[in-house]
């Protein structure tokens, strides 16, 4: 039986939630299917106080395994590196963060705040806030760029704001049952079977994509053109399987008609963006995105963005209900 331990850092509870909507496998399989311990989570624990504390206590000092550390949230460093700023247990949390880190055989990042330091660790981050192994893309954040686990695994980041619960309880499931090994993990720690396509990857837009057909205003919702040429989307250099694994078994922003803001990638939220873009996609001499899809340069996409406009049938230029 594997045991983890969930702690919530600063300014997030937003995975937390997410955690517990999981279905494919849902938080009951994991504890009866899978044999998952949950030591302690901050809305599953029934322990408090004094309890609580002997829990934490226990796993950071080595008296109690502790199999799987999760952290979600931001590690405030603030006040001058107190971290005072984020108390817990009566502690500062970046202090059981280190003890907790160090303890466990696998540490797991959920959320963009754990994974890079998310939206408080945007300029000017007056809290001193940072990821745990990263900051933005910069490798170091709290622990360090050398830091390893027990196990001898950095931290395992699944970011996204929030994450989506089975991409959670999927690799929580991959390392209950011993199969950490398996876990490839890309450039930036996050697992590969998730975040090795891009969040076009199964959009239902993808069509308007290939033959650069634009939606030219919001209200037309799922039904025709691509968000990308003038509303912002980054599908198509988001790396997620949002198109693939539909949240709720059910939708994602692009099929609901709502670019993505590409909140699985280190530069959410939109530091990156000139004021007043957020859902309107820069531009180039007026005419080619400012960015382009990963694996190509703007002359090579403004060839294949002719080409592809000239070779453009009839019917991506009309309207088509998708349900």
């Amino acid at each position: 039986m594997a045991s983890v331990l969930w702690f919530q850092g600063g300014a997030c509870s937003g995975n937390t939630m997410s955690f517990l909507n999981a279905e494919e496998p849902s938080v009951v399989d994991l504890i009866v299917d899978f044999g998952l311990e949950v030591l302690w989570h901050p809305s599953l624990g029934l322990e408090l106080g004094d309890q609580a504390q002997k829990i934490f206590r226990d796993c950071a000092s080595g008296e109690r395994p502790l199999d799987i550390f999760v952290f979600e949230g931001t590690v405030i460093e603030g006040p001058d590196g107190s971290g005072r700023y984020d108390m817990f247990a009566e502690r500062p949390m970046k202090d059981w963060v280190t003890e907790l880190a160090n303890a466990a055989s696998v540490v797991v990042a959920i959320g963009d705040c754990a994974c890079w330091g998310g939206i408080p660790a945007t300029e000017p981050n007056p809290s001193d806030s940072t990821g745990m192994q990263f900051h933005k893309r910069n490798r170091g954040g709290f622990l360090g760029a050398d830091w390893k686990s027990k196990s001898g695994l950095p931290i395992i980041n699944i970011p996204g704001c929030p994450a989506h619960p089975d991409w959670i309880t999927q690799i929580l499931v991959a390392l209950a049952t011993g199969r950490a090994g398996d876990i490839e993990l890309d450039e930036l720690h996050r697992p590969q079977t998730f975040f090795k396509s891009f969040t076009q990857t199964g959009c239902t837009r993808v069509q308007f994509f290939d033959y650069k057909q634009s939606t030219m205003a919001f209200g037309e919702g799922t039904r025709t053109g691509c968000l990308f040429y003038e509303f912002g989307c980054r599908g198509p250099m988001t790396h997620s399987p949002c198109n693939r694994i539909l949240w709720n078994r059910q939708s994602s922003k692009t099929r609901a008609g709502m670019p993505c803001t590409g909140c699985t990638e280190p530069e959410f939220p939109f530091f990156d963006l000139a004021p007043g873009t957020v859902f309107k996609t820069q531009k180039v001499s007026g005419t080619i995105p400012k960015e382009v899809p990963e694996g190509t340069d703007h002359l090579t996409y403004m060839a294949q963005a002719a080409a592809a406009r000239v070779a453009a049938p009839r019917w991506s230029k009309e309207d088509m209900f998708v349900v």
